[in-house]
This record gives structure tokens, sequence and C-alpha cells, in this order.
């Protein structure tokens, strides 16, 4: 099983490319991929074209900090369980589960050490995971007892996305995050800007692997709101991750 970990500034693009990742692995026919929308914006099943029943924090804020909820009978392991599979979105060789809004303001260990072990054993179902993280990591720093096999960081062809990027490089040291490989990807760049802004990159020490092109077709399947699975295989972007993706998974 392979595990990719998306990060970066939001407005990044590191959503698209996420998306992106899925549909290729899809179309490799290396599913099923279980898909963690661990960034607090919650836009993974938009981009991937389907309904998110509940998040995982909804169903905590709901109950998991007490009992009031769980039904006579049923322990606390089991009425996790069953929440987990009931907040997993089914799509065609993939499955997505939504972590949404953070921490209200009691105490959730219990029920934050109940939900990295479903997840753990959950994940054990897939071929690979792929992870949509916030910038600050606070999903991934909780996955305790699986390595993640590549740190995707993403940043648009800007001073400020390159500090978060190189930020969350940083965060990951802070955290002893299990990480096997980072890598930096520039996303929305024109070969000149990549060269412009090959000095600070240099000096950040960002892994740089690749370089996405700015592309009209998806800025309008983004706009429109339409899943990104449906792009056409011909599109400059997808082309470019793609080629990006056989670099990965051919190391795995």
């Amino acid at each position: 099983m392979t595990t990719i970990a998306v990060a970066g500034k939001g407005g990044t693009g590191k959503t698209t490319i996420a998306s992106l990742a899925v549909r290729y692995l899809i179309g490799k026919g290396e599913g099923p991929v279980l898909v963690v929308d661990a960034d607090p914006n919650s836009n993974m099943g938009q981009t991937l074209g389907i309904e998110v029943p509940i998040t995982v924090g909804s169903m905590r804020e709901q109950g998991f900090a007490g009992d009031r909820d769980i039904p006579g009978g049923m322990t606390k392991d089991q009425f996790v369980e069953y929440k987990m599979q009931e907040a997993l979105a089914e799509g065609e060789g993939f499955d997505l589960l939504t972590m949404g809004r953070p921490e209200g303001a009691g105490c959730y260990c219990f029920a934050n050490n109940l939900i990295r072990r479903f997840m753990d054993e959950l994940a054990a179902d897939y071929r690979h995971v792929i992870m949509d993280n916030e910038a600050g990591l606070e999903h991934l720093s909780r996955r305790t007892t699986r390595t993640t096999d590549v740190l995707l960081v993403v940043s648009d062809a800007g001073m400020r996305g390159l500090t978060a990027a190189a930020r969350v490089l940083e965060l990951a040291d802070e955290m002893k995050l299990d990480v096997g490989r980072r890598m930096f990807v520039l996303n929305r760049a024109t070969p000149e800007t990549a060269a412009a802004l090959q000095p600070e990159i240099e000096r950040l020490e960002l892994p740089l692997v690749a370089t996405l092109p700015e592309d009209p077709g998806l800025f309008e399947v983004e706009v429109a709101g339409r899943s990104l699975l449906d792009l056409p295989g011909g599109s400059p972007f997808v082309s470019a991750a793609a080629s990006l993706f056989d670099m990965i998974f051919a190391a795995q």
C-alpha cells in the first residue's frame, strides 16, 4: 500500500493535484483507493463528483465525547466503527472519508484515539491512500502506526506559497512524522516564472520534482464545479500531472 499526503497553503491547487492522483490510479487499474479529505475546507467531494454523507468531525461532535448518542447494547468502539463506515462516500474505484471541521471545546482524546485506530484498519483494505491536508498537518500528525510514503508539498508561483511550502516541511520535521520521501511541486507556473523562482526555491531547499502548467480547461472545470475525474486526457495539466505520478508510483 502507498500513502501519499498532499499539503500546502490554501489556494495553491493541492486538492486538484490530490484529485488527479486518484484519477491517475483509477485509470491504471490501481483501485480501490481510500481518499481522506483532511482539509477543513472539505472540497474533495466536489472535485471527485460525489456527495459526502457525514464528516468525521460532525459525528465526533454528535456524541463521541460522551455516551449520550450511543445506542444501547453497543460499545463506543462498535459505535465509532459503525459511524466511520457511515461516513464513507463510495465512488467508482475509490472511497472518500471527509474529516471536516476541527474539534470543539470538549475533550476528544478517547474519540480521536478510536478514530486513528479505525482509520488504520480501514486503510488496510485499500491499495493506495491519498490524503489532502491543510498546511498545519494536523490530521497527518495523528497517524501513529503507518508511514507516509510521500509528502507532496504544493505551492503556486508566488513567494508566500513557497514560504508556506518550506514551513510545511519544517513542521514535518518538528512533528517527527514518519515520512518516506518529500517532494515539492510548483503549480500553475510558466517556464519563465519557474526559472525566475528557481533561486528562491534553492534558497528554501525545496525538493522540486515537477512544475505543472496553467491550463484554461482545468480552470473552466473548477469554476463550473464539475468533477476533475471528467477532465480530458489531453489536458496539459493532466498530462504533466500524469508524468509526476508515473515518477512517484514507479518508485513504490
